[in-house]
C-alpha cells in the first residue's frame, strides 16, 4: 500500500479497468479525489455533470461519475463507507483565511494538487470540486445549509473506483481540521490490476 502522508497529496495514472483502492488508515480522515482523461487532460471529473445524471448528492457502491464531456470516468465497485462529498471545493489558502480566519494559512488540498498535478501539465485553474472520499457534509433538507462533520469512517474502511477510461489521478489527504475531527492522519492507496 502507498502512503499519502498527512495534508499532503499525489498524482499518478490509473489505466482502464484497473481500479484504485482508497484507505482510511486510522479513521476520521478524508481523502479528495480529482482525475483528467489521461489522452486529454481539458476532460476532467464533473461534480454537476454526476450530480445531475446519477440524481443524488449520496454517491456510493454502483454510481458511475461523468466528465464535463459526459463520459464516464470510473465507477464505485467497493465502498465501505457510504458517506461521501461532492458538493464542496478543496480546501485552499484562501479557505483557511477565510472559514478559520488563519493568519499564515496552510495551502491545503488545493495547493497540494496543484503541486502534484503540475508534472501532468494541469494548472491551477484547471481543478475543479473534488470527490471528497469518506467527508461527511449533511444537508438540511429544509434550508439547504450544510455542515461539515467529523467522517464515519472508521480505522480500515475502503472505497473502490474502477477506471473506465484512462486517467491522471490527484489525491490529498486531507487538510482541513472541520473535515477530519482536527486531527490529520495519512490515507492509504493502491492499484488493482483490471
Amino acid at each position: 500500500m502507498n502512503i499519502i502522508t498527512p495534508r499532503s497529496g499525489v498524482a499518478f495514472e490509473l489505466k482502464k479497468g484497473a481500479s484504485l483502492k482508497i484507505t482510511d488508515i486510522e479513521g476520521q480522515q478524508v481523502s479528495d479525489l480529482i482525475c483528467y482523461n489521461c489522452d486529454d487532460t481539458s476532460e476532467y471529473l464533473s461534480a454537476g455533470r454526476t450530480l445531475d445524471y446519477t440524481e443524488t448528492i449520496y454517491l456510493s457502491k454502483g454510481h458511475r461519475f461523468y466528465s464535463n464531456r459526459s463520459n464516464v470516468m470510473f465507477s464505485i465497485t467497493e465502498d465501505t463507507v457510504g458517506t461521501h462529498d461532492f458538493l464542496l471545493a478543496p480546501c485552499s489558502a484562501e479557505m483557511f483565511r477565510i472559514t478559520y480566519g488563519d493568519k499564515v494559512p496552510h495551502r491545503g488540498c488545493f495547493g497540494n494538487l496543484c503541486e502534484a498535478l503540475e508534472p501532468f501539465g494541469i494548472g491551477p485553474d484547471n481543478i475543479p470540486t473534488c470527490f471528497n472520499v469518506f467527508m461527511n457534509v449533511p444537508v438540511d433538507g429544509a434550508t439547504g445549509k450544510l455542515a461539515v462533520l467529523p467522517p464515519k469512517s472508521k480505522a480500515g474502511d475502503y472505497l473502490i473506483i474502477t477506471a473506465e477510461m484512462d486517467l491522471v489521478v490527484g489525491m490529498t489527504a486531507c487538510s482541513a481540521g472541520m473535515s477530519n475531527n482536527f486531527s490529520y492522519k495519512p490515507i492509504g492507496w493502491e492499484i488493482l490490476e483490471g
